[in-house]
């Protein structure tokens, strides 16, 4: 009779601690999970996994697809994303968007795409230690080849172009599987 009472209170301890873990789990799992154009944004699947269903992020979809990138950011990584709202892309100035779009200008898109890539995984955090410590500015190097300056304006993470134009994180540290995303109000265009 004690050794079926042992068994029981085991038995019981073990379920609370695997409840508790799991709840714990789940806890963690929705607090790194953030809202990105109406839907939730997980760490658990990848980059093209997640941004598929951003209702603000159809345009830069269809752009990864013209480009033929989407495999590429479904890879390992990690990787850091710089993405723009399709407001963002609306900004570009007229027909630029619908000429990168034609299957001849695909590596001028890719070109433009990759300039929003960084190879590695940096938190705003990151970001931001790499400003203070550069006195204010930080530069990275893209995926596509060319720099980035980034710098910090009212707390918030300010991106520079290679023509001076400017771009603002609105939205920073969505995590993925395969690296973070930081959602940015403008595209940012290399020296063509």
């Amino acid at each position: 009779m004690r050794i079926q009472k042992l068994i029981s209170t085991l038995t019981l301890a073990i379920t609370l601690c695997i409840g508790t873990t799991a709840i714990a789990q789940t806890s963690k799992s929705k607090k790194d999970t953030k809202m990105v154009g109406g839907a939730e944004m997980y760490p658990s699947k990848d980059i093209i996994a997640n941004a598929v269903n951003s209702e603000d992020h159809t345009t830069l979809v269809a752009a990864v697809k013209a480009a033929e990138l989407v495999e590429t950011l479904q890879g390992e990584g990690p990787f850091t994303v710089f993405a723009p709202t399709n407001d963002a892309f609306d900004k570009l100035p007229k027909g630029t968007l619908s000429t990168l779009l034609k299957p001849e200008n695909k590596t001028k898109l890719q070109a433009v795409l990759t300039y929003h890539v960084l190879p590695g995984r940096y938190s705003a955090k990151d970001i931001m230690k790499a400003i203070n410590k550069g006195d204010g500015k930080a530069t990275f190097t893209t995926v596509q080849g060319s720099t980035l300056i980034a710098t910090l304006k009212d707390d918030q993470i300010i991106l520079k172009d290679a023509s001076g134009n400017l771009s603002t994180v609105t939205i920073s540290d969505v995590h993925q599987s395969n690296g973070v995303i930081h959602v940015v109000d403008t595209v940012v265009l290399p020296k063509m």
